[in-house]
């Protein structure tokens, strides 16, 4: 079986922690002064998921014109810090040794609409490097989260019906559908209790859950 991934709602929650990253970057770029220290954990959790650029341009309306790149570069640093020096548990509960059973017998991949880097250092950060057959973001192509998923599948030889992937929000699941992939709901993240009306495919509760699931 082939897993696609989502990152940031299915297989860790850092909003709290990078939230006091954006406050800092808003400064770097010498918008503190204007707009305060603004950014909450709950903010990023109603943010996480979109493209970068989506998530500048409504947190920062007024400056994404003139700013996007400058507020985009200094949340780089400021993300990859805050994250390198957290010394508490990023990932929710089982992750690192689930993804490592899943590898035993399926391939493994993520798709995220973050910004380049940010995945390798998920992986990194979780221990999970290896158990990783290829990834891709927004970041790094400019295509959304649909088309990274269609273009991961082409790159490793098999059909997005031939997969599952897993996320938290109603983006997700639109994103897998619209690229032919069937959608296994994280009911834990940042989406609402189902990620559209109807849902009916399979829902995970915990990620543990998928060890049972794909067997």
């Amino acid at each position: 079986m082939h897993l696609m991934f989502d990152v940031d709602g299915t297989l860790w929650n850092t909003t709290d922690v990078v939230a006091e990253a954006w406050n800092d970057a808003t400064e770097d770029v010498g918008l503190g002064d204007r707009l305060g220290r603004f950014v909450t954990g709950a903010t990023l959790r109603r943010e996480f998921g979109k493209p970068m650029d989506v998530i500048i341009r409504d947190l920062y309306p007024e400056q994404f014109d003139t700013m996007c790149d400058e507020i985009l570069a200094a949340v780089k640093i400021r993300e990859k810090a805050a994250v390198e020096k957290c010394t508490t548990a990023l990932a929710y509960p089982g992750v690192t040794d689930t993804m490592r059973e899943l590898s035993r017998e399926h391939d493994l991949y993520i798709v995220s609409n973050c910004q380049e880097g940010y995945v390798p250092l998920v992986m990194k950060t979780l221990g999970i490097t290896d158990y990783i057959t290829d990834f891709e973001s927004f970041g790094k192509t400019g295509l959304l989260k649909a088309d990274n998923i269609k273009l991961v599948c082409e790159r490793n030889g098999f059909a997005p019906a031939e997969g599952y992937y897993v996320g938290d929000t109603t983006g997700d699941h639109d994103s897998s559908m619209e690229a032919g992939m069937p959608f296994i709901y994280a009911g834990y993240g940042f989406g609402p209790d189902l990620p559209v009306p109807g849902f009916s495919g399979p829902v995970i509760e915990k990620f543990t859950d998928l060890l049972d699931l794909c067997r």
